[in-house]
């Protein structure tokens, strides 16, 4: 059998009304492999959302398919757990009510205290032990985001999904749980799918970053593999690390040139979207700073002798 990733996409395309119209995407083609944390990027109407949901078995793809695991995707599974912009909890459950609900539903022969055990694990992993038995109307926007990562995750899914999870929050809740999702990506080697609008969030927590070009017509353009290693990634001083703005910037040229010409390049240059180009702008970066030195930096001087 084809050694396959954990996640393989493989030719997919939607559309949507009649039969003639353009498709939003097409011949999608990537991979996801076990433990990685990959991340999504295009301008808004490329079908981003859409592709999450087809991952998710929310949404049918009109060609191609996605494998997981070596199956099918047909319908929604508790193997794939879906975090969305809103937290969407019971409102009428505690946050134990909502994460033991996801827990009993994964594992319905287990007895109410092994169902207890297990989701106080993942409140605890989530920071909210104390707060177990609040109801969502008592809690901020970032604790019902914590909850819904905490139910996500509590269901050990093989895949976590997450359609920019952090956007409706603000600066700084926002940063705090980029920093929960890191530590816990890395303590429980979680496989993610993340859509996201955010260059240095991606940064921060992709280890490849897929760019999408424009639609209708969406293709994956290139992968951008973060060669930054994952235990030099902190959001506090993310910007001084010598591969940062190499990285950043290829993104941005990216997104405000490159994914409206893309047309233009595949003339010039060709294009396989069964093998979308790796690309590594952090190395090459250092690559070449290490073939162009700085010049050494002489002191001003007077011009007067001391």
């Amino acid at each position: 059998m084809e050694n396959r990733p954990l996640i393989s996409v493989e030719g997919l395309a939607r559309r949507f009304g009649e039969t003639g119209q353009p498709a939003v995407f097409e011949d999608i083609w990537f991979g996801v492999d076990k433990g990685e944390f990959c991340c999504l990027i295009g301008h808004s109407g490329c079908g981003k959302t859409t592709i999450l949901n087809v991952l998710a078995g929310l949404d049918r793809p009109s060609g191609g398919a996605v494998i997981v695991d070596n199956r099918e995707i047909d319908g929604p599974s508790l193997d794939r757990a879906v975090i969305f912009q809103g937290h969407a909890l019971l409102p009428w459950m505690t946050v134990m009510g909502n994460i033991a609900f996801a827990v009993s539903s994964r594992w319905p022969s287990w007895d109410r205290a092994k169902v207890r055990d297990h989701a106080m694990r993942f409140i605890e992993l989530v920071g909210l032990a104390g707060a177990e038995n609040k109801r969502p109307a008592q809690l901020s926007g970032g604790m019902k985001q914590r909850v819904g990562i905490a139910r996500a995750l509590s269901i050990q899914p093989k895949m976590l999904l997450m359609d920019e999870p952090f956007s409706a929050l603000d600066a700084l809740t926002r940063g705090m749980l980029q920093d929960e999702v890191l530590r816990i990506c890395a303590d429980t080697q979680q496989t993610v799918f993340m859509i996201t609008h955010d260059v240095d969030e991606a940064i921060l927590l992709a280890d490849k970053i897929v760019l999408m070009t424009n639609g209708p017509g969406a293709r994956i353009a290139e992968i951008v593999v973060n060669t930054m290693p994952k235990n030099e990634r902190h959001r506090n001083d993310l910007h001084r690390h010598p591969q940062y703005y190499a990285i950043r910037n290829h993104l941005v040229e990216f997104l405000v040139n490159r994914s409206k010409a893309f047309d233009r390049e595949v003339a010039e240059h060709g294009f396989d979207p069964r093998r979308p180009k790796l690309v590594k702008p952090g190395l090459m970066s250092m690559k070449l700073s290490a073939v162009n030195p700085p010049a050494e930096i002489v002191p001003l001087t007077t011009g007067r002798r001391q």
